[in-house]
């Protein structure tokens, strides 16, 4: 994934910038601050803050882990249990040895838990769609989940049918909601370079990204006209990204972000005051 670099009056302005520009959370990136504001007389502020950001990659999970995950489903009984021990035998302790003490724990596993294995991109989307079964199941309402990775490599779970608006909620706010708990759900044995997560229901961020790009035209053409900036309400980091990219072609006007999270949106100002 490409880096981007920008910059603003503070480190924490400079990454929302970044943010902005990448259309991630601030989990889902990774930065390097290559300069910082310094202070000058009287208190006053010199230089402004420069930083790199990307979105964080990610890895794939060691072969060997794979086949130690496959041997343990294996080795599950029918009944999604682990197979009894034979009749009159006691548990055998996986870390003891023949005649002595405990063990040291299996050192790949330790390594794993240490290191925060990553998972397959297959095994993010499997345990994403399997969260969201049940959350249809349990709300009782009835659609079909199917999971795709574009080659931008965020994954995206999709879930379609009819009646799905109550996990979608006003201004998609129920949806996001849904995004995250799918991402524990899914990520939960992983650390933050686990593959990217996106949950769509019924279509609808698409229908929202083509709503936002309708609604920034008919915005810039009023700040064309009038010649005076326009703010938008408060969005998404990736709702802001949409904007931006839709009017970074458009003659006469530019963009810019403002505000602290969650009340960040985006500015459409007259090119003049670029």
């Amino acid at each position: 994934m490409e880096w981007v670099e920008t910059t603003g009056r503070t480190t924490d302005e400079a990454k929302n910038v970044a943010l902005d520009r990448l259309g991630v959370d601030e989990s889902d990136a990774e930065f390097e601050i290559i300069e910082e504001p310094r202070p000058g007389l009287f208190g006053r502020i010199r230089g402004e803050a420069r930083v790199r950001a990307r979105v964080r990659p990610t890895a794939p999970r060691p072969k060997s882990d794979r086949r130690d995950r496959r041997r343990r489903k294996d080795d599950a009984s029918p009944n999604g249990g682990d197979r009894a021990p034979a009749k009159g035998k006691a548990p055998r302790d996986k870390n003891r040895t023949r005649n002595g003490p405990p063990a040291a724990a299996d050192e790949e596993t330790t390594m794993d838990e240490r290191d925060g294995d990553q998972p397959t991109s297959e095994e993010v989307a499997d345990d994403a769609a399997e969260f969201l079964r049940g959350l249809l199941e349990a709300f009782g309402l009835e659609g079909a989940v199917a999971a795709t990775q574009p080659a931008d490599g965020e994954i995206e779970v999709a879930i379609s049918g009819e009646g799905l608006g109550i996990l979608v909620g006003p201004k998609g706010q129920t949806l996001l909601a849904v995004q995250d708990l799918t991402r524990l759900a899914a990520q939960r044995h992983v650390g933050p370079g686990s593959p990217r997560l996106a949950v769509d229901v019924g279509g609808y961020r698409q229908r929202r990204v083509e709503a936002l790009r309708r609604f920034s035209m008919q915005v810039a053409e009023q700040v064309t006209e009038t010649g005076l900036a326009k703010a938008l309400e408060p969005m998404a980091a990736a709702d802001r990204k949409v904007v931006h990219d839709a009017l970074n072609e458009v003659d006469g006007v530019s963009t810019a972000s403002e505000g602290e999270e969650p009340y960040r949106r985006v500015v459409i100002l007259p090119a003049t005051q670029a």
